[in-house]
């Protein structure tokens, strides 16, 4: 490049950062263009995060990305320019056109002055339970600090107007969504789907992004198009087939976690700076948290006393992985704090805590089968197995003793947009006997747990945090179910893993027998009645 071509380069730079739109126009233009943030960070290569925190005013680019961001952002604010009814003087530095003074808004009702959003210590919005915002109606996450829903910094959606009334020949067809080739594609079209990611009806007409109708139209598609790929390349060989997709199950995973993260309306942190707990001191030794596995075998049943006359059940659960993506997850950097001042329902992390004695031989302790007594590292989850065991519903033990803990603000549904995709494929999976499609689906979740910690395998997140929470949030829930079942008569024999429950009498009474997520199956094996067998009473 000559001197003349620099300094012209240099000087288109300097017209385009000059010209910068906020962040609010940013996220626009890539949301009409119907992009994802993903597919802008491999263009101007820089992470997710960063194109994020572009989006929401964290950062402003910088170079070498910032001069190839601006062009996109160019070509795109030609492309698609603001809406005329309420022209943007920012966007017109872009298309060279003149604008009118935008329109002032209405000022809103007495009652939404001063409404501010809900935050964590980190200075992070922190979602709860969706609902209409008291703003604009538009259902949000967000809340307010008195707990109305309220969207994040004010950033409530603009109500698009419904239109006349008109009869069903003035309506025109919807346009069909682009065509999704990140994961691949099928050998034909995979007709359209309903989304398995149900949503409250707001209370106003709701204006969505190219990207959010694609993800709902095309994801359950994305998973079917694989399945029918990899079976073609295999030539129809099943095990091939199978062994193809498993082997592609942790990019495509991470790709359908980031579609369904699209849309979202706050950020989280892929690498945040860890404390040595979380850290493994070599690739063989663990981290410090402890996640409470279950090993529970009850000493007042044995297989080898004098009489075997006892009938006991093992019980199967389902996806129990798949469950506790359900879970509070903390989204920021994790922060120290002394004390219980880490422990707030809206905070998430992991605790230092010396656990109160558990004098129940006949129930599983939520703790797990733990041999060295004293202070340990739990989850946030365990802890609020903990919390719930000690109060007077339960009243089963003493609350712990918080010394100290890594928390920042939280949500429970981070992970529930791509927990509802997974269920659903799965369900449409067993509705069709599909044994590729099942298999192809446990092993995404089950990988997408296993490697958000310090893996090889995922480089796009680093939470061992994350991946202990989830964890133990299957032990929790295993503990549940066993509580349940006594409260309602049934004896604990065994409780195993995050989906072996043994019990004696009729557990149909408590449990739905069958393959959903929320269900209990007999557990198979050798032999028609494997799923039950005989021990005897050894404890009086």
């Amino acid at each position: 490049m000559n001197e003349a071509n620099s300094v012209e380069a240099l000087l288109e730079e300097a017209r385009l950062v000059a010209a910068m739109p906020p962040p609010e126009e940013r996220l626009r233009l890539r949301e009409a263009a119907g992009f994802s943030r993903a597919h802008f960070a491999a263009t101007v290569g820089v992470g997710r995060q960063t194109i994020a925190n572009w989006e929401t005013g964290v950062s402003d680019p910088t170079p070498p990305a910032r001069y190839p961001y601006l062009r996109i952002l160019k070509g795109l604010a030609e492309i698609y320019p603001p809406p005329t009814t309420t022209p943007d003087p920012v966007a017109a530095l872009f298309t060279g056109t003149a604008t009118t003074p935008p329109q002032l808004p209405a000022p809103p009702p007495a009652a939404l002055l001063g409404l501010e959003t809900l935050r964590g210590p980190d200075g992070r919005a922190i979602e709860g339970d969706p609902g209409p915002c008291v703003r604009c109606g538009v259902e949000t996450t967000y809340q307010s600090t008195d707990g109305r829903p309220l969207h994040s910094g004010a950033l409530c959606q603009p109500i698009t107007p419904a239109p006349p009334t008109r009869g069903p020949e003035a309506t025109a067809p919807a346009p069909a969504a682009p065509a999704q080739a990140v994961l691949a594609p099928a050998t034909t079209p995979a007709p359209a789907v309903v989304s398995p990611v149900a949503a409250r009806v707001p209370t106003r007409p709701q204006r969505r992004s190219k990207s959010a109708e694609r993800a709902e139209a095309d994801l359950m598609g994305l998973i079917r198009g694989a399945v029918e790929h990899e079976a073609e390349r295999a030539g129809g060989d099943e095990d091939a087939t199978l062994k193809a997709l498993i082997g592609r199950a942790i990019p495509d995973v991470m790709h359908l976690f980031n579609e369904t993260r699209a849309t979202a309306r706050y950020e989280y942190t892929a690498y945040p700076a860890l404390p040595d707990i979380l850290h493994k001191p070599s690739k063989r030794d663990p981290d410090q948290i402890w996640e409470a596995r279950p090993a529970y075998n009850n000493p007042a049943y044995s297989m080898r006393a004098p009489e075997r006359d006892i009938k006991v059940t093992a019980l199967d659960v389902n996806a129990a992985y798949l469950s506790a993506l359900k879970v509070w997850l903390p989204i920021g950097k994790l922060e120290h704090t002394t004390g219980p001042d880490g422990v707030g329902p809206k905070r998430s992390g992991v605790h230092l805590i010396t656990p109160a004695p558990w004098t129940h031989p006949h129930l599983p302790d939520p703790l797990g089968d733990r041999d060295t007594p004293g202070a340990l590292w739990i989850t946030d989850a365990t802890l609020r197995l903990l919390l719930r065991l000690s109060g007077p519903k339960w009243a089963l033990t003493g609350a712990p003793t918080v010394h100290e803990s890594w928390t920042s603000g939280a949500t429970e549904n981070f992970l529930d947009a791509l927990r509802k995709l997974l269920v659903a494929a799965r369900s449409e999976a067993i509705a069709a006997g599909d044994r590729l499609t099942l298999e192809y689906v446990k092993a995404m979740y089950s990988k997408f747990v296993s490697t958000m910690g310090e893996s090889v395998h995922n480089r796009e997140m680093v939470r061992p945090d994350w991946m202990h929470l989830i964890h133990s949030q299957a032990y929790a829930l295993h503990c549940g179910r066993a509580y349940k079942a006594h409260q309602a008569g049934l004896d604990i024999v065994a409780l195993k893993h995050t989906d072996e429950l043994h019990v004696t009498g009729d557990w149909r009474q408590v449990f739905t027998e069958g393959r959903g997520v929320s269900e209990l199956k007999v557990k198979r094996g050798d032999g028609k009645n494997a799923g039950e067998y005989l021990v005897g009473k050894v404890g009086g």
